[in-house]
């Protein structure tokens, strides 16, 4: 399946089997705005199409993985269609059937829940994770995906207080927590990614696929549902701080 046009916040590069997403905007770090939302809601989508690629890598630009949010680029679009966008996002990623490999390459303070949702995590030594985007900064209810995401990964102590005070987690504690896997220097990060794809590379296609829906069957499981539910919540938050017009402008 043939990549649908171009994206202007994603750049793919295929080797062989491998393939590698890598997040930006412009010639710098990704900025979370609406056509970001869109073209990687898509991207996920085209994914779990390839027949043929045997490994994922997702990175993002520069030193910085995500901390910038265009609130306003949302403007004018209805909270229908983000909910439609948003589930097919997280969803999409879940139901890539090959390991994906995450190299983070800097602070993910938005929409961070999108990384670690990797295989493999690998981070730079500076990198941090916030949730940034909902309810410690915006007032916005944290119902799209990082409620899921992140009380898998921290358990449901550790992930309302880290969801609902805005407190942040530097790569060594994400590493004793269990939410990534390696902690390397930034020169070094995209060569280990790279160095992982391969070994894994080297496995038949169809052990790749079932050896995925093996290690991940507990937190694929009724994901897809739990999330359309949280989507609908945090659409509810939106409509009592203003009605439609305050979904208009957020994610």
């Amino acid at each position: 399946m043939d990549q649908p046009g171009k994206w202007e916040h994603i750049a793919v590069t295929r080797n062989s089997d491998i393939m590698e997403l890598r997040f930006h905007h412009g010639d710098g770090p990704l900025v979370w705005d609406a056509d970001a939302h869109r073209e990687i809601t898509e991207a996920f989508s085209w994914l779990t199409m390839q027949r043929d690629i045997k490994v994922v890598i997702l990175t993002g630009t520069g030193d910085i993985y995500c901390s910038e949010l265009d609130v306003t680029s949302f403007t004018g679009i209805e909270w229908g269609d983000i909910w439609w966008e948003g589930k097919r996002m997280l969803s999409s990623l879940n139901d890539i059937d090959i390991p994906v490999i995450a190299a983070i390459n800097g602070p993910a303070t938005v929409h961070a829940e999108i990384p670690v949702m990797a295989d493999i995590v690998l981070a730079a030594e500076h990198v941090t994770f916030a949730d940034r985007s909902h309810f410690a900064t915006r007032d916005t209810v944290p119902g799209d995906g990082v409620n899921l995401v992140w009380g898998e990964l921290l358990g449901p102590t550790r992930s309302k207080y880290f969801l609902l005070t805005g407190s942040t987690i530097d790569a060594q504690e994400a590493l004793r927590l269990g939410v990534v896997n390696e902690v390397l220097p930034l020169s070094g990060l995209s060569d280990r990614a790279w160095e992982l794809a391969r070994q894994l590379a080297i496995r038949h296609l169809p052990v790749l696929r079932y050896a995925k829906a093996a290690v991940s069957v507990g937190f694929r499981r009724d994901f897809t549902e739990n999330l359309s539910h949280s989507l609908g919540v945090e659409g509810c938050g939106h409509w009592s701080l203003g009605g439609i017009k305050a979904a208009h402008i957020t994610d």
